[in-house]
């Protein structure tokens, strides 16, 4: 499986379970502590993804953000990007507003 491919699952899990420990999900994707830890990391820069330490401690998925969330695909963004340039007004609003409720 592609770290890409194993993130996502990742992410599924989490949306599907809204918590877990690292530990865990380590042993159910068969790689280190670490490599969850990593791959963690990297998915809280796209997703509402936290991590609680302590005794009780793990990581979870921020409480308003379900599973049916959308967001944009890399080219889709960058095409709304290159196309943002061009708008003005009305058009250059909604635009925007679509990048700031769906871009990841």
């Amino acid at each position: 499986m592609s770290v890409h491919g194993r993130r996502q699952d990742l992410l599924a899990e989490l949306l599907s379970c809204r918590f877990d420990t690292c530990e865990h999900l380590a042993q159910k994707f068969n790689v280190t502590p670490r490599t969850i830890y990593s791959d963690i990391e990297a998915l809280m820069c796209s997703y509402p993804i936290e991590t609680v330490r302590g005794r009780h401690g793990g990581v979870k998925v921020a409480d308003w953000f379900h599973a049916n969330s959308k967001t944009l695909v890399p080219k889709q963004f960058a095409l709304l990007v290159k196309i943002r340039d061009q708008l003005s007004g009305d058009d250059l609003i909604v635009l925007n507003s679509i990048l700031d409720q769906f871009a990841p």
